[in-house]
Protein backbone atom coordinates (compact mmCIF):
# COMPACT_ATOMS: atom_id res chain seq x y z
CA UNK A 1 0.00 0.00 0.00
CA UNK A 2 1.22 3.25 -0.94
CA UNK A 3 1.28 6.54 1.38
CA UNK A 4 -1.34 8.30 -0.65
CA UNK A 5 -3.74 4.92 -0.57
CA UNK A 6 -2.62 4.53 3.42
CA UNK A 7 -3.73 8.18 3.93
CA UNK A 8 -6.86 7.97 2.23
CA UNK A 9 -7.86 4.72 3.65
CA UNK A 10 -7.70 6.03 7.28
CA UNK A 11 -9.29 9.10 7.18
CA UNK A 12 -12.16 7.34 5.56
CA UNK A 13 -12.33 5.20 8.61
CA UNK A 14 -12.60 8.36 11.16
CA UNK A 15 -14.93 9.72 8.57
CA UNK A 16 -17.10 6.85 9.78
CA UNK A 17 -17.88 7.81 13.02
CA UNK A 18 -18.07 11.41 11.84
CA UNK A 19 -20.77 10.54 9.32
CA UNK A 20 -22.46 8.57 12.24
CA UNK A 21 -22.56 11.65 14.39
CA UNK A 22 -23.64 13.58 11.70
CA UNK A 23 -27.13 13.41 12.44
CA UNK A 24 -29.16 15.47 15.15
CA UNK A 25 -31.21 12.06 16.40
CA UNK A 26 -28.13 10.13 16.18
CA UNK A 27 -26.09 12.61 19.11
CA UNK A 28 -29.56 12.78 20.48
CA UNK A 29 -29.26 8.92 20.50
CA UNK A 30 -25.89 8.56 22.11
CA UNK A 31 -26.54 11.41 24.89
CA UNK A 32 -29.70 9.07 25.42
CA UNK A 33 -27.83 5.56 25.67
CA UNK A 34 -24.95 6.98 27.59
CA UNK A 35 -27.56 7.21 30.69
CA UNK A 36 -27.74 3.60 30.32
CA UNK A 37 -29.04 0.55 27.79
CA UNK A 38 -32.76 1.00 26.57
CA UNK A 39 -34.79 -1.30 23.76
CA UNK A 40 -35.93 0.55 20.41
CA UNK A 41 -39.17 1.11 21.43
CA UNK A 42 -37.76 3.04 24.69
CA UNK A 43 -35.54 4.97 22.42
CA UNK A 44 -38.18 5.46 19.77
CA UNK A 45 -40.32 7.40 22.84
CA UNK A 46 -37.51 9.47 23.99
CA UNK A 47 -36.80 10.70 20.76
CA UNK A 48 -40.14 11.84 19.24
CA UNK A 49 -39.34 9.20 16.23
CA UNK A 50 -40.98 6.39 14.81
CA UNK A 51 -39.74 2.89 15.31
CA UNK A 52 -38.48 2.53 11.89
CA UNK A 53 -36.59 5.22 11.45
CA UNK A 54 -35.03 4.74 14.75
CA UNK A 55 -33.97 1.69 13.73
CA UNK A 56 -32.27 2.90 11.01
CA UNK A 57 -30.19 5.55 12.70
CA UNK A 58 -29.40 2.81 15.50
CA UNK A 59 -27.92 0.65 12.56
CA UNK A 60 -25.91 3.32 11.49
CA UNK A 61 -24.50 3.46 14.85
CA UNK A 62 -24.01 0.08 15.60
CA UNK A 63 -22.58 -0.71 11.76
CA UNK A 64 -19.52 2.70 12.61
CA UNK A 65 -19.21 0.31 15.98
CA UNK A 66 -20.55 3.11 18.72
CA UNK A 67 -23.37 0.62 19.87
CA UNK A 68 -23.83 -2.98 20.49
CA UNK A 69 -27.22 -4.41 21.06
CA UNK A 70 -28.43 -7.76 22.18
CA UNK A 71 -32.21 -9.27 22.35
CA UNK A 72 -34.62 -9.69 25.30
CA UNK A 73 -37.29 -10.90 24.74
CA UNK A 74 -39.30 -9.92 21.76
CA UNK A 75 -36.80 -6.31 22.65
CA UNK A 76 -33.99 -5.64 21.27
CA UNK A 77 -32.06 -3.86 23.24
CA UNK A 78 -28.76 -1.24 22.42
CA UNK A 79 -25.86 -0.09 24.95
CA UNK A 80 -22.74 2.25 23.96
CA UNK A 81 -20.29 0.13 22.89
CA UNK A 82 -17.87 1.43 25.71
CA UNK A 83 -16.53 4.74 27.55
CA UNK A 84 -14.91 6.08 24.53
CA UNK A 85 -17.94 6.60 22.94
CA UNK A 86 -19.39 8.63 25.31
CA UNK A 87 -15.73 10.62 25.72
CA UNK A 88 -16.28 11.26 22.07
CA UNK A 89 -19.72 12.69 22.31
CA UNK A 90 -18.83 14.89 25.28
CA UNK A 91 -15.40 16.10 22.63
CA UNK A 92 -18.04 16.86 20.39
CA UNK A 93 -20.01 18.62 22.31
CA UNK A 94 -17.16 20.85 23.89
CA UNK A 95 -16.12 21.36 20.17
CA UNK A 96 -20.00 22.64 19.41
CA UNK A 97 -20.11 25.10 22.98
CA UNK A 98 -16.31 26.13 22.47
CA UNK A 99 -16.90 27.16 18.55
CA UNK A 100 -20.43 27.96 18.32
CA UNK A 101 -22.13 30.60 19.75
CA UNK A 102 -25.59 29.29 18.84
CA UNK A 103 -25.48 26.81 21.37
CA UNK A 104 -25.31 29.18 24.42
CA UNK A 105 -27.46 31.32 22.72
CA UNK A 106 -30.22 28.65 23.08
CA UNK A 107 -29.50 27.00 26.39
CA UNK A 108 -29.77 30.40 28.13
CA UNK A 109 -32.67 31.73 26.32
CA UNK A 110 -34.36 28.13 26.93
CA UNK A 111 -33.55 27.56 30.36
CA UNK A 112 -33.90 31.39 31.27
CA UNK A 113 -37.32 30.91 30.76
CA UNK A 114 -38.03 27.45 32.49
CA UNK A 115 -36.66 27.57 35.67
CA UNK A 116 -33.44 30.45 35.47
CA UNK A 117 -31.56 28.86 37.68
CA UNK A 118 -27.53 28.86 37.83
CA UNK A 119 -26.61 25.46 38.18
CA UNK A 120 -24.92 23.88 41.34
CA UNK A 121 -21.53 22.52 40.67
CA UNK A 122 -21.28 18.28 41.72
CA UNK A 123 -18.47 19.18 44.07
CA UNK A 124 -20.62 21.65 45.83
CA UNK A 125 -23.40 19.47 46.18
CA UNK A 126 -21.80 16.64 47.25
CA UNK A 127 -20.40 18.37 50.20
CA UNK A 128 -23.85 20.21 51.19
CA UNK A 129 -25.96 16.45 50.67
CA UNK A 130 -23.15 15.09 53.49
CA UNK A 131 -24.21 17.39 56.05
CA UNK A 132 -27.51 17.60 55.48
CA UNK A 133 -28.50 20.31 53.71
CA UNK A 134 -29.65 19.43 50.55
CA UNK A 135 -32.15 16.46 49.54
CA UNK A 136 -30.54 15.69 45.95
CA UNK A 137 -33.20 14.29 43.70
CA UNK A 138 -32.65 12.55 40.62
CA UNK A 139 -35.70 13.14 38.02
CA UNK A 140 -34.51 10.70 35.64
CA UNK A 141 -36.90 7.17 34.79
CA UNK A 142 -35.92 5.15 37.17
CA UNK A 143 -34.16 2.34 34.66
CA UNK A 144 -31.44 5.26 34.46
CA UNK A 145 -31.47 5.86 38.36
CA UNK A 146 -30.62 2.49 38.88
CA UNK A 147 -28.23 2.23 35.60
CA UNK A 148 -26.15 4.94 37.79
CA UNK A 149 -26.75 8.03 40.40
CA UNK A 150 -25.11 10.38 42.32
CA UNK A 151 -24.74 8.93 46.03
CA UNK A 152 -27.75 9.91 48.46
CA UNK A 153 -29.72 10.62 45.96
CA UNK A 154 -33.07 9.40 45.87
CA UNK A 155 -35.17 8.94 42.66
CA UNK A 156 -38.63 10.80 41.49
CA UNK A 157 -39.30 10.83 37.80
CA UNK A 158 -40.03 13.66 36.37
CA UNK A 159 -43.93 12.21 35.58
CA UNK A 160 -44.11 11.45 39.50
CA UNK A 161 -42.99 14.99 40.74
CA UNK A 162 -46.50 16.09 40.83
CA UNK A 163 -47.81 13.19 43.07
CA UNK A 164 -44.84 13.04 45.21
CA UNK A 165 -43.65 16.63 45.54
CA UNK A 166 -45.48 16.76 49.34
CA UNK A 167 -42.71 14.19 50.65
CA UNK A 168 -40.53 16.88 50.70
CA UNK A 169 -39.47 19.03 53.16
CA UNK A 170 -40.43 22.53 52.41
CA UNK A 171 -37.50 23.58 55.19
CA UNK A 172 -35.00 21.76 53.00
CA UNK A 173 -33.20 22.58 49.82
CA UNK A 174 -33.88 20.45 46.97
CA UNK A 175 -31.06 19.94 43.97
CA UNK A 176 -32.65 18.36 40.99
CA UNK A 177 -30.59 16.45 38.84
CA UNK A 178 -31.04 14.54 34.95
CA UNK A 179 -29.17 13.58 32.22
CA UNK A 180 -26.37 16.73 31.24
CA UNK A 181 -26.29 20.44 30.89
CA UNK A 182 -29.42 20.43 27.82
CA UNK A 183 -31.63 17.79 29.52
CA UNK A 184 -34.78 20.03 29.90
CA UNK A 185 -36.13 17.31 33.06
CA UNK A 186 -34.35 19.03 35.55
CA UNK A 187 -35.46 22.63 34.79
CA UNK A 188 -38.75 21.51 34.28
CA UNK A 189 -38.67 20.06 37.74
CA UNK A 190 -37.41 23.02 39.71
CA UNK A 191 -39.73 25.22 38.18
CA UNK A 192 -42.37 22.51 39.56
CA UNK A 193 -40.37 22.80 43.19
CA UNK A 194 -40.20 26.63 43.39
CA UNK A 195 -44.19 26.71 42.30
CA UNK A 196 -44.80 24.32 45.42
CA UNK A 197 -42.87 27.25 47.83
CA UNK A 198 -39.56 24.54 47.89
CA UNK A 199 -36.09 26.20 47.09
CA UNK A 200 -34.76 24.40 44.59
CA UNK A 201 -31.88 24.62 42.37
CA UNK A 202 -30.60 22.78 39.23
CA UNK A 203 -27.27 20.28 39.24
CA UNK A 204 -24.49 21.19 36.48
CA UNK A 205 -23.69 18.09 33.72
CA UNK A 206 -25.00 14.98 34.94
CA UNK A 207 -23.83 11.43 35.33
CA UNK A 208 -21.72 10.57 32.37
CA UNK A 209 -19.95 14.10 33.12
CA UNK A 210 -19.62 13.22 36.94
CA UNK A 211 -18.54 9.75 35.86
CA UNK A 212 -15.30 10.97 33.30
CA UNK A 213 -14.45 13.69 36.11
CA UNK A 214 -13.56 10.81 38.50
CA UNK A 215 -17.31 10.38 40.63
CA UNK A 216 -18.31 7.90 42.13
CA UNK A 217 -21.84 6.90 40.88
CA UNK A 218 -23.93 4.27 42.65
CA UNK A 219 -25.14 1.98 40.85
CA UNK A 220 -28.95 -0.22 41.55
CA UNK A 221 -31.70 0.88 43.04
CA UNK A 222 -31.66 2.24 46.66
CA UNK A 223 -33.78 2.78 49.64
CA UNK A 224 -34.83 6.39 49.27
CA UNK A 225 -33.17 8.45 52.56
CA UNK A 226 -35.64 10.19 54.60
CA UNK A 227 -36.45 13.97 53.28
CA UNK A 228 -39.24 14.76 55.33
CA UNK A 229 -36.12 15.75 57.64
CA UNK A 230 -37.05 19.03 59.31
CA UNK A 231 -34.61 22.25 59.82
CA UNK A 232 -34.85 25.92 61.41
CA UNK A 233 -32.57 27.23 58.98
CA UNK A 234 -33.58 30.81 57.68
CA UNK A 235 -33.09 30.97 53.69
CA UNK A 236 -32.06 33.89 51.72
CA UNK A 237 -35.38 34.59 49.06
CA UNK A 238 -33.53 33.18 45.41
CA UNK A 239 -34.97 34.95 42.11
CA UNK A 240 -37.69 32.07 40.72
CA UNK A 241 -38.36 31.08 44.13
CA UNK A 242 -41.80 30.87 45.22
CA UNK A 243 -42.74 33.01 48.05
Amino acid sequence: MYDREFKDAIFEQFARVAAAFSSPKRVEIVDLLSQGERSVESIAEATGMLVANTSRHLQVLRNAGMLTSRREGLHVVYRVADDSVVAGYRGLRTLAESRIGEVRRLAEAFFGQVDDADPVGVDELLARSKTGEVVVVDVRPRLEFEAGHLPGAISIPLDELSQRISELDPDTDVVAYCRGPYCVLAAQAVSQFRAAGLHAERLAAGPPDWHAAGVTLVVGATPDPCPLRHSARKRPTVKGAAT
